[in-house]
């Protein structure tokens, strides 16, 4: 089994990080860290070059989390998607046979990721695997914690 993670160098997906390494090293279980890069378009020049240049931001944001991963004795492993992330996510939780998939939420209302369809929105929707749903923010009582 797995823990699947949705990275993207968000404020949500850092926080997002920190909760999947708890939760990848609670379980000893290794953290796939995902990116979908689905580039718009379906054809010509322009859309092989933004098709790379996504794919290569995908590869830099997924370095940081590796290096989390490694500080924290957490093994991993990292995919690049050419597919949108709630798909690219799906598919790598059933090819590692996910425990769970995590991702950050932006804070948006539950209407508007509705509309416009947020990955967080799709997952808890589409995924046969358990999905949490990190906020950006932490809850009240976590801000008077000691770190």
């Amino acid at each position: 089994m797995s823990v699947v993670l949705g990275y993207d160098e968000s404020p949500g997906a850092e926080r997002a990080l920190h909760v999947a390494l708890e939760v990848a090293a609670a379980f000893g279980e290794p953290l796939v860290l995902v990116y979908g890069a689905a580039a718009p378009g379906p054809t010509g020049e322009e859309y092989r070059a933004h098709r790379e240049a996504v794919r290569q931001a995908g590869r830099s944001a997924l370095a940081q989390a590796v290096r989390a991963a490694d500080e924290a004795g957490v093994p991993s492993t990292v995919e690049v998607a050419d597919e949108k992330p709630a798909q690219a996510l799906l598919d790598a939780a059933a090819r590692h046979h996910a425990r769970v998939i995590i991702v950050g939420s932006w804070g948006d209302s539950p209407i508007r990721g509705a509309l416009l369809g947020s990955t967080p929105h799709k997952l808890l929707h589409l995924s046969p695997v358990p999905v949490l749903c990190v906020p950006t923010e932490p809850a009240p009582a976590d801000r008077h914690r000691p770190s």
